[in-house]
């Protein structure tokens, strides 16, 4: 694999692409279409627990919620994956044994990425070794700003080949990365270096993940999908936190990429807040009244 040639990306129409994605949010989804559209949002959530105060047993209690969503209504999908930090993985492994919920860890010193490589490679290891299913690593971004886009594909790389067989996500932390034209760049220098996914952010810098910035890692998976026949999935993070903004994204996924991109295998949203959200909206639906966020718990 080589660095690809970053000089013919096209020029970044900012009024553009935010005048499209107000458009996305504009549509109207009502009845049956709204209650699919909730469902597989939901069936899209990657549960996610990434604080210092983290423990065994607040990860167990958001496996245990994954789990038993459908307790609270028939007819519920799964959630895609729980997102923990590699000294969790063990845990959420033996949690979710047998439930077709994947364990997704973060690693590569997650959030900031400022470490060496030598230490990446052996973040990304020991949460392979400890059973996690997909890794979502953070690229440098210093890096990334000072031009030394060899590096930054160098290093995804690496990750991607101590992954094996387990998914590899790819997090932009797009808010640091100041313009829409770098978020394209970065985009594709991370498809090219063997992303299976491009994801928005950590959630732990402002702005997450946005409407245009999404957008435009969408179309870059479109370019990218064109040249070389391959499906890149998406992943915005940080900040989604309603049922309203989930269907908006949806709208945008199958308006920009269509239905093969409509399912958790290339989508998803890293958003635990959303889960609670959409279980109410459902709940409202069939019962005709809205539930307290009380009856919900929240992680």
């Amino acid at each position: 694999m080589n660095l690809p040639d970053l000089s013919k990306i096209p020029k970044i129409d900012k009024l553009g692409v935010i005048e499209r994605t107000n458009r996305f949010c504009k549509r109207s989804i009502k009845n049956s279409a709204k209650e699919m559209g909730l469902h597989l949002s939901l069936s899209m959530i990657d549960l996610t627990t990434l604080d210092g105060k983290d423990t065994p047993e607040k990860v167990r209690q958001l496996c245990y919620k994954a789990r038993h969503l459908h307790d609270s209504m028939e007819g519920l999908p799964n959630v895609a994956a729980v997102c923990v930090y590699p000294t969790f993985v063990s845990v959420a492994t033996k949690e979710l044994e047998g439930s077709g919920i994947n364990v997704a860890s973060v690693s590569t010193a997650f959030p900031s990425g400022q470490s060496t490589l030598e230490v990446k490679i052996s973040d990304t290891k020991f949460a392979i070794d400890q059973g996690a299913d997909e890794v979502d690593m953070v690229i440098s971004r210093g890096k990334f700003l000072s031009g030394e886009y060899n590096f930054v594909f160098d290093e995804i790389a690496t990750v991607k080949e101590v992954c094996g067989k387990a998914h590899l996500k790819v997090i932009l932390e797009t808010g640091e990365l100041d313009t829409l034209d770098n978020v394209r760049k970065a985009s594709k220098i991370s498809m090219h270096a063997g992303a299976d996914f491009i994801k928005t952010s950590t959630g732990k810098i402002s702005p997450a993940a946005t409407m245009p910035v999404t957008y435009v890692m969408l179309l870059a998976i479109k370019d990218y999908y064109k040249k070389t026949g391959i499906k890149i999935g998406m992943k915005p993070a940080g900040g989604i936190s309603t049922s309203k903004q989930s269907l908006q994204y949806l709208v945008m996924l199958k308006e920009t990429l269509g239905d093969d991109w409509m399912n958790k295998d290339l989508f998803r949203f890293g958003a635990s807040r959303l889960a609670n959200d959409i279980l109410m909206q459902l709940q409202k639906k069939k019962s005709g009244f809205y539930q307290s966020l009380d009856y919900f718990s929240k992680d």
